[in-house]
């Protein structure tokens, strides 16, 4: 019945086209510079399929099903959306390794970073500063830390004068490391390593991370493997990871893989196309990762699957493109979870919500609402809606109103901070 009367509602429609219209020209613009989408939502029966496997086999759905836990997840993974505190600095933007998907060169001052190193000792001052020293999880990449190994020790050094015990990681290509550095690394503090996985690399390249990688095991606490899940790889990954788990790992980050708006011809020799549609919320985030690409979604929840099956022993943590974003939103939204009864902090997606009716169903929503209880309420004449509290969305039932979900980010400008609708859903 809500389908029947959203068609005759205009004030909805009008309002639910403003943002298919965002999204569209979004899209648009994009496919204007050459870059191909795939087909709307063209894997998403697949996906959801794979989803409920995985929670049926007892996986974590985080995050609102953006983040996908099965067994040890690093502490890190859970501050990065968490309230404690987490920051990532980086010593260098230099790097001997060149990947076309490296999303370094989005970075404000790339180059100058890359022949000047990074002022991370003024960035992790400032950042002491503005939160009192309170910070559980630290990291550490770049470029390749180890290239200029002194400043790797002298971070993890100031590290723990600023933030005391902050759990300490660092992100490497891997094929660098030696045990000396490993000790280095490990006396200096260092709680957790991840390795960045290339898989063109030859047999040497592999063999001789591999082998740095279960070295690394005797020394640091945890040891982690992070990398994109590429389609079309699903044979090298099952190899890499039965020789992630004969490597004795802690656990593994299976990420979303991303186009980092930068030579889209490399990946459009490889026949890749974007996800369609780009977000699961459309906004201007601020993570440099760019936009994710169709079917690696997909083939990651196949290979937690697999893994699953063949019993691997280390922990696997799905890490989405919109799980990057949820950390965005919970800086920007959790300060406004008490700035009006109508819109409450969602704990999953962390997006400022409210329920929502527009035309006709706003006088029938308001008597409903009124002898539920509620009596905090916004009406706009402007677009002719009401919003009001999520919890009171129950007294509608039975009604001929269409209520929606009211997406919202609190942002902030030289006048202060105000809330801006980014999306409807209708419920």
């Amino acid at each position: 019945m809500w389908i029947w009367n959203l068609m005759n509602n205009q004030s909805l429609r009008n309002a639910l086209r403003v943002f298919e219209r965002t999204e569209e020209n979004y899209i648009e613009a994009l496919r204007e510079r050459g870059l191909t989408f795939a087909d709307a939502d063209a894997r998403h029966d697949a996906i959801d399929e794979l989803r409920r496997q995985l929670a049926d086999r007892g996986a974590e759905m985080r995050n609102g099903g953006a983040s996908i836990r099965v067994g040890w997840l690093s502490p890190a993974c859970v501050e990065c959306t968490g309230a404690n505190g987490s920051e990532t600095f980086s010593t260098t933007f230099k790097c001997h390794r060149d990947c076309y998907f490296c999303f370094n060169y989005n970075l404000a001052d790339y180059d100058k970073f890359v022949e000047e190193g990074c002022p991370w000792e003024e960035v992790m001052q400032q950042a002491a500063q503005s939160t009192g020293g309170k910070m559980a999880v630290v990291g550490l990449t770049g470029g390749e830390p180890l290239l200029n190994f002194a400043d790797t020790l002298a971070f993890l050094a100031r590290a723990h004068e600023l933030f005391g015990d902050a759990h300490k990681r660092m992100y490497t290509s891997g094929d660098l490391l030696t045990r000396e550095m490993a000790e280095q690394l490990r006396d200096a503090g260092l709680d957790e390593i991840r390795f960045s996985i290339k898989q063109d690399d030859t047999d040497e390249q592999r063999e001789r991370v591999l082998a740095n990688m279960q070295m690394a095991t005797e020394y640091i606490p945890s040891v982690m493997v992070e990398m994109p899940i590429i389609p079309g790889t699903d044979d090298a990954m099952r190899d890499w990871m039965r020789r992630f788990d004969e490597a004795g790992i802690d656990g593994m980050n299976l990420l979303e893989f991303c186009f980092p708006f930068h030579s889209w011809e490399e990946f459009a020799k490889r026949g890749f196309e974007l996800r369609n549609p780009p977000f699961d919320v459309m906004y201007d985030y601020n993570y440099s990762g760019g936009l994710a690409i169709d079917g690696s979604e997909q083939l990651a929840l196949e290979l937690m699957l697999w893994a699953m099956d063949e019993g691997l022993s280390f922990g696997m943590h799905y890490c989405s493109l919109d799980n990057k974003h949820r950390s965005e939103m919970r800086q920007m939204n959790e300060v406004g979870r008490d700035m009006h009864p109508c819109f409450s902090f969602d704990e999953e997606d962390f997006f400022l919500k409210s329920g929502k009716v527009f035309g006709k169903d706003v006088e029938i929503a308001r008597k409903r609402l009124q002898a539920a209880g509620c009596t905090d309420y916004i009406e706009s004449t402007h677009e002719h809606s009401l919003a009001f509290p999520l919890g009171f969305v129950d007294a509608l039932a039975g009604t001929r109103c269409t209520p929606v979900v009211s997406y919202n980010v609190l942002e902030r400008d030289d006048q202060g901070r105000y809330l801006r609708e980014v999306g409807l859903e209708v419920l």
